[in-house]
């Protein structure tokens, strides 16, 4: 009912948007146009266009608001999470996150607390939306869930004159899921604001986000026999015992963030600016049971300990930056303090785990960013902090691009990081005994990237990437849940394209990955291969009044011995002597998309191949992937 009263809502709201559709003409090259020259009277009309609606991340430029009809949107906007999930297997239930099947390291995790499966929809600083919108604008997704429950995402913004534009974005998901004890059952709301004066000398940002990543965690199935046995009595996915029962995680994050620049002189002559960013952010992270589970955990539990988990991190940073915002060359650089830490409730007092980190950090931030003749673009960024208590950290990133030929780029990259483990990896306290830990003094985890993409825009669409990573003290869980830091490096390389051809009203789009543990592969297990293939028809219907994608899509890794999913950490770790292999089985989805105007309608029969032979696909061991289902998707812009 809640989902439902939010959909009238914005109905009511918005229904007047149904009238004139008055940004249909994406081919034009100029801003509003003016449509009466007010010949009659002294007043102007202008109808906007669609380089009316632009959208921009906090340290990116300006784009015009994405509608259009491309079949790699398709791979966006039917997840829950908004992103293509290439390179990652998704659980049985909607929300339930992923597994991913190659290394890459998530930045959101540095110096704080964000376990792996609670991190694939929360949005850090640099991926909010700041917007400037001629008229009010709402955007409105929405998909269905695996049984009684949806997900609803919607963002309203408008201009308020010329200079101060706000946001606000509601994203709601509840679903129950086919198996026992899986709900998943999630929010996320977002206040965003844009100023910049008459003058252009002052501009300032703002958001504030809150969000909640919460889910029923049923340990898998109990009986994999069972469930691969083909009785039709388990197609009933309710019939199926799984292994845990009254057991929940829950991660919350909040972030207040504000940022503001000054131009003491001309910015149209003199392009020098002072900046002062402040954030707090604060990670809460619960695993909760209402008894205990001591069989499956192979543990014993400690009598009159609290059945709760509870840790948490925040993290109040100040940064104090000089600005040199050339079109042409691009400079700023100042210092940042940090006010970490860490906390880790109910402890117990035996086992000697602490209980609570803290520190001020102090270091330095810059960012370059150098345009040469239209054809070489480097952007560098670098950060160096020091603190008492999470040691030294830094990080750069370098990326060069660089356009020989018109429509062909050669992208360059080297990028570099020494930070603490993430710290899920620090200590836990749980009523499970084998289940307390303390990493003392770790060694800071070194990645060193090396890597480039050979773009061929006029060449099939095409892109070719390679990457080789070196992880230094690499962190992780062993098979006994306890955190470890390997004594030797490990070395991953990557290799991979991808490629849109057509011919006709007929596409092809394919990508596929190659990697391999070069050393140490007992560590991180992953597949060798993965790729997806997706052939589709596209063409105009309805005499032109709408547009049609219809195909198949392809999904496929090969089989490799799995790490497991541990549901009190939210983590995974290495699967022990008995390592259950996954992978090896395509999945296959059958989709039929339109677009009427402003509108997108998504129609997935996801694992279509299910229907027909028993679902034998894992996430994780003991964790099926989704059976058949269809998906339902409605993308909507409004522009009123």
């Amino acid at each position: 009912m809640k989902y439902l009263s939010i959909l009238l809502l914005v109905f009511c709201v918005l229904i007047n948007a149904q009238q004139v559709n008055k940004t249909d003409s994406n081919k034009l090259s100029s801003d509003t146009l003016k449509v009466d020259s007010g010949e009659k009277d002294s007043l102007e009309i202008y109808k906007p266009t669609i380089y009316d609606y632009q959208v921009k991340k906090r340290f990116s430029e300006k784009k015009i608001y994405d509608t259009t009809f491309a079949i790699e949107r398709s791979y966006i906007v039917t997840r829950y999470n908004k992103k293509d999930n290439f390179g990652k297997i998704q659980y049985a239930n909607v929300g339930s996150g992923f597994q991913n099947l190659v290394y890459e390291k998530n930045a959101e995790q540095n110096l704080t607390l964000l376990p792996e499966n609670k991190s694939y929809y929360i949005l850090g600083e640099n991926d909010i939306n700041y917007y400037d919108v001629k008229t009010p604008t709402t955007t409105f997704f929405y998909n269905n869930a695996m049984k009684n429950g949806g997900q609803l995402q919607t963002t309203y913004t408008q201009n308020v004159g010329k200079n101060f534009n706000f946001a606000i974005e509601y994203m709601g998901l509840r679903s129950q899921g086919l198996y026992k004890n899986s709900l998943a059952s999630s929010n996320n709301t977002v206040f965003s604001a844009h100023y910049l004066s008459k003058n252009n000398k002052y501009e300032a940002y703002a958001h504030y986000i809150h969000q909640n990543v919460n889910n029923q965690e049923n340990g898998g199935i109990a009986d994999l026999d069972v469930f691969l046995g083909g009785d039709s009595r388990f197609n009933n996915r309710q019939n199926l015992e799984t292994n845990l029962s009254g057991a929940e995680s829950r991660y919350g994050y909040r972030r207040y963030y504000f940022s503001q620049e000054f131009s003491p002189f001309d910015p149209a002559k003199y392009p020098f600016k002072l900046r002062h960013t402040i954030f707090h952010q604060g990670n809460k992270y619960y695993f909760s049971e209402t008894s205990s589970n001591t069989t499956f955990f192979n543990s014993e539990s400690i009598d009159d300990f609290p059945l709760t988990n509870k840790k948490f991190s925040n993290n109040l940073s100040n940064t104090f930056s000089l600005v040199w915002d050339n079109e042409k060359f691009k400079l700023d650089a100042g210092f940042r303090h940090q006010a970490i830490d860490f906390g880790n409730k109910n402890t117990f007092a035996t086992l000697n785990i602490p209980g609570y980190y803290k520190e001020q950090r102090f270091g330095a931030v810059a960012n370059l960013q150098i345009k040469l003749l239209d054809k070489i673009q480097l952007k560098s960024f670098l950060e160096i902090s020091k603190g008492t208590e999470f040691g030294n950290y830094i990080k750069t990133t370098n990326e060069l691009v660089f356009e020989p030929i018109k429509d062909y780029l050669v992208e360059g990259r080297v990028n570099f990081q020494s930070a603490y483990p993430s710290f899920n990896y620090l200590v836990n306290s749980s009523h499970y005994l084998n289940y307390n830990y303390y990493l003392q003094n770790p060694n800071n985890e070194a990645v060193t990237q090396i890597g480039g993409t050979l773009r061929l825009a006029k060449w099939f669409n095409t892109q070719l990437f390679v990457d080789y990573f070196r992880i230094d003290n690499y962190t992780y869980f062993d098979n006994s849940a306890m955190p470890q830091q390997s004594s030797s490096s490990l070395n991953i390389s990557q290799i991979g394209g991808e490629t849109t051809l057509k011919y006709g009203k007929f596409n092809f789009n394919g990508r596929v990955l190659f990697q391999k543990a070069l050393t140490n592969d007992n560590l991180l297990p992953m597949p060798d291969f993965i790729g997806r293939l997706n052939i589709y028809y596209q063409a105009p219907a309805f005499k032109k009044a709408a547009e049609i994608q219809t195909g198949v899509k392809l999904y496929y890794f090969t089989k490799f011995a799995s790490r497991e999913f541990s549901p009190i950490l939210n983590d995974y770790i290495l699967p022990g002597t008995n390592a259950y292999s996954i992978g090896g089985q395509p999945i296959a989805d059958i989709f039929f998309n339109m677009k009427v105007k402003r509108m997108f309608f998504y129609v997935e029969g996801q694992h279509i191949n299910q229907t027909f032979m028993q679902n034998k696909s894992f996430t994780a061991p003991n964790y099926p992937i989704y059976d058949f289902r269809l998906n339902l998707g409605v993308v909507w812009y409004l522009f009123h």
